[in-house]
């Protein structure tokens, strides 16, 4: 088995945690790898720098982590038990274009590479590596990421009987708090930014997947659905179909 070169600097300087370009929140990651000895070198490194690292030990975990969660980066192995990284790229991007994606593998083919930039790869790092250029390639992606994209929210917003805290991706309701997706998130406050107001589908698929097709179509329904039931203990709180248009979130 190749040696991975990953070493522990006990007398590294303190550093502040990495921030998110223009935002005060932390910057999530999700790590995909059936190594867990690598998996947890590589979190206990990138944690290190500043970053929230979430690790999965095959890809049916990722996945699922990632239907639920919000993450700024995905960093997948391409050899994984239950659902390889190269399949799990693919569903990530029928669902978001824009979380940039990298994989970490020990194959270096071109074919493969080809491949994984084909699947909509932004980067490709080879086992075995120095983490010090994970993490120059991961601060390369995040330049690229324009500031005020959705991960750059911080408000609390009063919606109806609700508080929609936006940064924890959260509904409060008499007490109670109800987490919501990443994407259900993203969704809800593209709407409450124009309370009252038709918002064309086409541009909620522009904006929040970057791409408007079919099945992103299909998607945004199937959100727009969940998220009404989140609201439906507000009667003066609504989400409407505006038939051949688009939807507007109603506050009375």
């Amino acid at each position: 088995a190749a040696r991975y070169r990953y070493r522990v600097k006990k007398e590294k300087a303190v550093r502040l945690p990495f921030a998110f370009p223009m935002s005060k929140n932390p910057f999530h990651i999700l790590l995909a790898e059936d190594d867990l000895h690598l998996g947890l070198l590589l979190v206990d490194y990138l944690e290190s720098e500043g970053f929230d690292v979430k690790l999965c030990k095959d890809g049916e975990k990722a996945w699922k982590a990632f239907q639920s969660g919000k993450f700024d980066l995905c960093l997948l192995d391409v050899m994984m038990p239950e659902m390889d990284g190269f399949t799990l790229a693919a569903a990530i991007r029928k669902v978001d274009q824009q979380v940039p994606v990298m994989f970490i593998t020990a194959r270096s083919m071109k074919d493969d590479k080809l491949k994984g930039y084909d699947l909509g790869a932004d980067d490709y790092i080879v086992k075995p590596f120095d983490e010090e250029e994970l993490l120059w390639k991961i601060k390369a992606l995040v330049r690229r990421i324009p500031a005020g994209s959705p991960s750059d929210k911080q408000e609390v917003l009063q919606l109806g009987k609700y508080r929609f805290d936006v940064a924890n991706q959260s509904l409060l309701l008499n007490g109670k708090t109800k987490r919501i997706t990443g994407r259900e998130c993203d969704i809800l406050a593209y709407l409450a930014s124009r309370q009252n107001q038709v918002v064309k589908r086409e541009e909620l698929l522009t904006n929040l997947w970057g791409e408007n097709d079919y099945f992103f179509g299909r998607s945004l329904d199937v959100f727009i659905t969940k998220i009404r039931k989140y609201l439906k203990d507000d009667p003066n709180l609504k989400i409407e179909n505006v038939f051949g248009v688009g939807f507007v979130l109603k506050v009375e």
